[in-house]
């Protein structure tokens, strides 16, 4: 079944793409200011799928930073120290090199970790915008992972043991983790570690979702290997086929997905050397977790 936006739009919102979320929204031209009718029903799509896709898109990064204003606040990375041209308000995410050719030496190898955005923010982010400008002909998908589900399928004797506990979430350790380079001092007095709940409370639907990670680096009160394997045993339970949804995409489409509440990952299954891929991304800040 399909739900018109409101009375007088045109755009539809689909049926749900799979039951860990996802909606395609049809007929919208993200180009053009939205009404305020548009934009609740928008919003009100967004809590319930949790990732939606506008198909046949094509924003101008002046268009697409116009669009995602219209949510909030936008994020600057802290990468934009050590690589501006990169990151700007609208940057990149992309394996093409400095060269302007495709290549499997990626300086954005994070982007291939199970990670919800900025979690390493003392505010962490509300929503992320990727939009395709450049794809392989096959692959280079995306997927993400539904933390509530996630948190709701755990046994009760483990949600007694994660309640209350806080996580350190960091991004030298997230660099680490990734193989990356280490970020400079300016890059870490900027972006500090903070800590956060590991259960943590959706602040508009009030679910519990696991708050985990490639940027989480370890529990606050354990021994460091005894948090460690919790966050990866908490990890791979979260990220079983039945909590995921893989978007697979398509020229034009512009995807927005809840960090709240779920974490994402692209997949690295294309011939990367071969082909282009190219999307440019917006993040919109959010809220102390809770």
């Amino acid at each position: 079944m399909t739900e018109t936006l409101s009375a007088t739009a045109a755009p539809t919102i689909g049926p749900r793409l799979s039951p860990a979320g996802g909606a395609a929204i049809t007929g919208a031209d993200l180009s053009r200011p939205l009404s305020p009718a548009v934009r609740e029903a928008i919003l009100a799509a967004f809590l319930d799928h949790h990732i939606l896709v506008f198909r046949d898109q094509d924003l101008s990064n002046d268009e697409q930073l116009a669009f995602t204003l219209q949510f909030g606040e936008i994020e600057e990375h802290v990468a934009r120290h050590s690589a501006a041209g990169r990151y700007g308000l609208v940057h990149m995410v992309t394996n093409v090199g400095d060269d302007g050719r495709p290549t499997g030496k990626l300086t954005q190898v994070g982007n291939y970790h199970w990670h919800t955005d900025k979690s390493y923010h003392a505010v962490p982010s509300l929503m992320t915008m990727l939009h395709a400008k450049a794809l392989p002909p096959a692959g280079g998908d995306t997927q993400f992972a539904n933390m509530a589900m996630a948190y709701d399928a755990l046994p009760v004797a483990t949600k007694q043991q994660i309640a209350g506990l806080r996580v350190v979430h960091s991004w030298a350790a997230s660099r680490r983790r990734a193989g990356a380079p280490p970020p400079s001092d300016v890059e870490m007095r900027e972006r500090p570690p903070v800590d956060h709940p590991l259960a943590r409370t959706h602040p508009e639907t009030g679910a519990k979702t696991l708050y985990i990670g490639n940027h989480a680096s370890h529990v606050l009160g354990m021994p460091e290997a005894e948090g460690e394997a919790l966050l990866l045993e908490l990890l791979e339970h979260a990220t079983q086929p039945q909590f995921i949804y893989t978007h697979r995409w398509r020229d034009g489409d512009l995807v927005l997905w809840d960090n709240r509440c779920l974490l994402h990952r692209a997949l690295a299954n294309y011939e990367m050397t071969q082909h282009r891929r190219v999307l440019h991304r917006t993040v919109v800040t959010g809220s102390i977790p809770y």
